[in-house]
């Protein structure tokens, strides 16, 4: 699955949350997240723990 970045990063915007926060709340590496907001494809998972760090569902946040 993949992220669409310019998604995670408005629902970021929004929330005032920073890449370091994301990290914190998801206690994953930031090479992990990083590949969330390159739109490389990472497992479902992945995607479902950065949604719930941003408190959002995870539909929000993938590639239409």
């Amino acid at each position: 699955m993949k992220a669409d970045r310019r998604k995670v990063e408005v629902v970021m915007a929004r929330k005032c949350i920073s890449l370091p926060d994301l990290q914190e709340a998801t206690q994953m590496p930031k090479s992990t997240i990083m590949k969330v907001l390159k739109g490389k494809n990472v497992l479902p998972a992945t995607l479902g723990k950065v949604a719930a760090g941003l408190k959002v569902d995870v539909t929000d946040i993938i590639e239409d």
